[in-house]
C-alpha cells in the first residue's frame, strides 16, 4: 500500500499511538474518580471529534449501536481498571482484545478458528494466568478482572465496526464519547478548579482521546495491516513506561512476564493474519 500519503499515514499512526499511551499517566495523576475522568474526557473529546467530522451522518444500524455501546463499556472499564490496578496490568490485559475477536468470531459468526488463532488464544490465556500468580490486594485483583473485561468490550468494538463495513465509523466513536459523558454525568464528582487538574483533564479529552482518533482515522486509510499491528503496540509498551518515569509505579515481575507473553502473542498472530 505505497501511496503518496503512506509516509504521512505512518506518522499519523505513530502520533495516535503515542497520544494513547499517555492515558495511564493522566488517569493516575488526576485525583478524581474513574467515572469523573471517563465522563469528563469523553465530553471534551466529543467536541474535538465533532469539529473534525463537521456533519455527522450516523446510520443508527444495529452494528453502529453495537459499536457505540461497546465503546462506552471499553472506556469506562479501562479507566476504572487503571485506577484499581497498575497502569501496566490495565493496558496489557486490555490488549488481549484481538484474541477475543478471534474467539467470538468463531463462536458467534461461525468463522473457522485457524491454527494461528488457536495457538495465540492458548498463549494469551497463559499470559493472563501469569498476571494472577502474585498475591495481590482485593482492589488490585478487581482491577485486573475489569481490565480483562475492557479487552472483551474492545473486541466487540472491533467486531461491530467490522459489521458496519466501513460506513459511519467516525460517527460511532463520536456518539460513543457523547453517551459515555451522559452515562457518567450522574456520578461525576465536584471537580476542584485547580489549574493542574483542569489542564490535565482538558489535555486528556483534546489530545489523548480526541486528536488521537483524528490521527488514527486518517492513518488507517494509508497504512498496511501489518504496520497497524506493529505501530499500535507502542501504546501498551509506552503506557507503563510513562507512569513509571513520572509517578514511580513499577510493574511487577509477573506482570512484565505475563505482558510480554500477551503482547508477543498478539503481535505474532497479527502479522501472520495480515500477511494471509
Amino acid at each position: 500500500m505505497r501511496t503518496a500519503h503512506h509516509g504521512s499515514g505512518l506518522a499519523a499512526l505513530i502520533g495516535a499511538s503515542l497520544l494513547w499511551s499517555t492515558g495511564g499517566f493522566f488517569i493516575k495523576s488526576i485525583p478524581l474518580s474513574a467515572l469523573t475522568i471517563a465522563g469528563g474526557r469523553s465530553a471534551i473529546a466529543a467536541i474535538v471529534l465533532l469539529l473534525y467530522i463537521r456533519t455527522p451522518k450516523p446510520t443508527w444500524s444495529m452494528a453502529q449501536w453495537g459499536s457505540i455501546l461497546a465503546y462506552v463499556a471499553t472506556v469506562v472499564l479501562f479507566v476504572t481498571a487503571t485506577k484499581l490496578t497498575t497502569a501496566a496490568n490495565a493496558i496489557l490485559l486490555q490488549y488481549t482484545a484481538p484474541i477475543w475477536v478471534a474467539v467470538f468470531s468463531a463462536l458467534i459468526a461461525k468463522e473457522k478458528l485457524r491454527l494461528v488463532d488457536g495457538i495465540a488464544v492458548a498463549a494469551v490465556m497463559l499470559g493472563m494466568g501469569v498476571f494472577f500468580i502474585e498475591q495481590v490486594s482485593a482492589d488490585h485483583l478487581a482491577g485486573d478482572v475489569i481490565a480483562i473485561l475492557s479487552g472483551v468490550a474492545f473486541a466487540f468494538v472491533a467486531l461491530c465496526m467490522r459489521a458496519q463495513r466501513g460506513v459511519s465509523l467516525p460517527e460511532s466513536i463520536l456518539f460513543g464519547n457523547i453517551i459515555t459523558a451522559v452515562v457518567c454525568l450522574p456520578f461525576i464528582d465536584a471537580i476542584p478548579m485547580t489549574s493542574t487538574i483542569v489542564l490535565n483533564l482538558v489535555l486528556m479529552g483534546v489530545v489523548q482521546l480526541g486528536i488521537s482518533y483524528v490521527l488514527y482515522s486518517y492513518a488507517m486509510r494509508y497504512v498496511t495491516a501489518i504496520e497497524a499491528v506493529l505501530i499500535t503496540m507502542l501504546e501498551p509498551l509506552l503506557n507503563p513506561l510513562w507512569v513509571m518515569l513520572t509517578i514511580g509505579e513499577v510493574p511487577s515481575l509477573y506482570a512484565t512476564i505475563g505482558g510480554a507473553i500477551v503482547i508477543g502473542s498478539v503481535v505474532v498472530r497479527g502479522i501472520v493474519v495480515a500477511r494471509r
